[in-house]
């Protein structure tokens, strides 16, 4: 039975510097769909993530001003990643161990992509893959 490359999930995530404000991040999330913004320091490097519930939980929540905030204020810190070489279904049990909703891809230290929880829509219930039954076990 062939694996399901966790490489066709991947879509281009939205990145921001550190010491982007909330604002921005969420002007970035809405114009473009994802619900997350991956953190970027002055290098260029991975520090955090960014997801809509961090603005509802750490920002709105806590009465901050999403404009004078900044994502290195509020973010989640040094985010588990994934490799591109890992199958659909090591992330999928990664997302459910960790109750992530979305998952940095690196490749040597570089940001190279982004997986959702949503991107698994119909992945764990197709009968072809040899890890098909995770789902179940995963419930």
């Amino acid at each position: 039975m062939r694996k399901f490359s966790v490489v066709t999930l991947q879509h281009h995530p939205i990145t921001m510097n550190e010491a982007a404000s909330v604002t921005e991040a969420c002007d970035q999330m809405r114009a473009r769909g994802p619900g997350s913004v991956l953190v970027t320091g002055q290098a260029g490097q991975l520090v955090g993530i960014f997801t809509g519930r961090d603005a509802v939980c750490r920002v709105l929540a806590q009465r901050l001003d999403p404009s004078r905030t900044c994502l290195a204020d509020v973010m989640t810190r040094d985010p588990k990643t994934i490799l591109p070489d890992q199958t659909a279904f090591e992330v999928l049990r990664l997302m459910a161990e960790g109750g992530f909703r979305h998952m940095p891809m690196l490749k040597n230290g570089k940001i190279v992509g982004l997986v959702s929880r949503g991107d698994f829509k119909g992945v764990e219930l197709n009968p072809d893959h040899e890890e098909c039954d995770l789902w179940e076990h995963l419930h």
